[in-house]
């Protein structure tokens, strides 16, 4: 992937040297849908960060004055629709790092890599993505009731959860810009 930069961040592929900064906020992953990217140590972080280098569906998200990894989002192609999604180390949160990452990805897939549509699952407990997506322009499309299961209970059994996904099309995002610049 190209490297973007905004005005704070840079977006760009992995390298083995964030594994320290990418084990900080998958040590204890704040939401379940990252439960299985779940890391222990500085190992299973460089063999994560070795693995991710290799992929532009992962794209590393760091602080343009210094460098650090503080984030990362996703972008699985599927021809010309994009699933999309971020995670964010906790303690660089309510800063405004996401909406300037996601804002330039979005950018990026709808000129550069002609994305005709983008769209996110969040679970329905995830009040801080749903915000995300709802400030990037996007726009729920439907619940999905007991969808998926990410952790088990006491007894081993799936806990099933809700999960909403949220949508934007490229003509959306265009009108969104027209709208923007007046």
């Amino acid at each position: 992937m190209d490297m973007i930069e905004t005005p704070r961040l840079v977006l760009r592929n992995f390298s083995v040297g964030d594994a320290a900064d990418l084990l900080a906020y998958l040590k204890e992953p704040a939401v379940s849908c990252f439960l299985s990217l779940q890391l222990d140590d500085l190992e299973q972080a460089e063999a994560e960060a070795r693995k991710r280098q290799d992929s532009d569906e992962y794209i590393a998200v760091c602080l343009r004055d210094t460098g650090q990894l503080i984030g990362d989002l996703f972008a699985m192609r599927e021809d010309d629709t994009f699933s999309v999604g971020w995670n964010f180390n906790p303690a660089f949160g309510g800063h405004g790092y996401a909406s300037e990452a996601a804002r330039a990805l979005f950018a990026f897939l709808f000129t550069t890599a002609n994305a005709r549509r983008l769209y996110a699952y969040v679970e329905d407990d995830n009040v801080p993505s749903q915000r995300l997506c709802e400030r990037l322009g996007m726009r729920r499309e439907g619940l999905f009731l007991e969808f998926v299961s990410f952790r088990k209970d006491g007894d081993g059994v799936p806990v099933y959860e809700n999960t909403m996904q949220y949508a934007m099309l490229r003509s959306e995002w265009e009108s969104m810009r027209v709208s923007e610049t007046g």
